[in-house]
């Protein structure tokens, strides 16, 4: 597995966790993170793996590498910077690492993958969609520890009487995301 870090001018750093052409993790850019640069190796010790089960990356790439070596990081990279750019942008063709999940997480994880640039479902909904309509909670657990950002849109999931949450990075980055769709919460 490796980690590439990679920037998106207007967001900040993200990282990208991949296995061949499988998609471990992946972080949304943020501020650059103390101890790192936009030319650093970008190790960060405290940080924890992705959740879900994924072990550490056993290599980690120069951001200027993660550019230009492996296919997938450079398209995946390209479409991340269109999309926070505001250019629809879709990511169900790319396979995503989903052996940490129960049955009904996968069809939570296939469900969402569906939701369409500029909708939203609430989390009711999006329970529904994956065959259990009594489990809105679930559904938020399940969003809440997301590990995909983007390419398993959980900003596209509100609340049924307001935005909802949206992990450590909070609500304004979800309204963020949904502004660039054309969805205003």
């Amino acid at each position: 597995m490796t980690r590439h870090v990679y920037r998106v001018e207007g967001w900040g750093t993200g990282e990208l966790w991949v296995d061949g052409a499988l998609v471990v993790a992946h972080e949304l850019p943020g501020p650059t993170r103390a101890g790192t640069s936009d030319h650093d190796d970008a190790t960060e010790p405290e940080r924890s793996p992705p959740p879900g089960g994924a072990r550490p990356p056993l290599d980690t790439l120069r951001s200027a590498s993660s550019q230009g070596g492996d296919g997938i990081v450079t398209d995946l990279c390209r479409r991340v910077r269109r999309h926070l750019a505001g250019g629809p942008t879709t990511y169900d063709d790319l396979v995503v690492d989903d052996s940490w999940c129960t049955p009904f997480q996968a069809a939570m994880l296939e469900a969402l993958r569906a939701v369409p640039w500029g909708e939203v479902v609430s989390y009711g909904e999006l329970a529904a969609l994956a065959g259990r309509p009594r489990a809105a909670r679930a559904a938020g657990a399940f969003c809440a520890h997301n590990r995909f950002a983007l390419i398993v849109p959980c900003h596209r999931v509100v609340s049924a009487t307001s935005i909802g949450g949206y992990g450590s990075t909070g609500v304004g980055t979800k309204r963020r995301l949904l502004r660039l769709e054309g969805v205003g919460l």
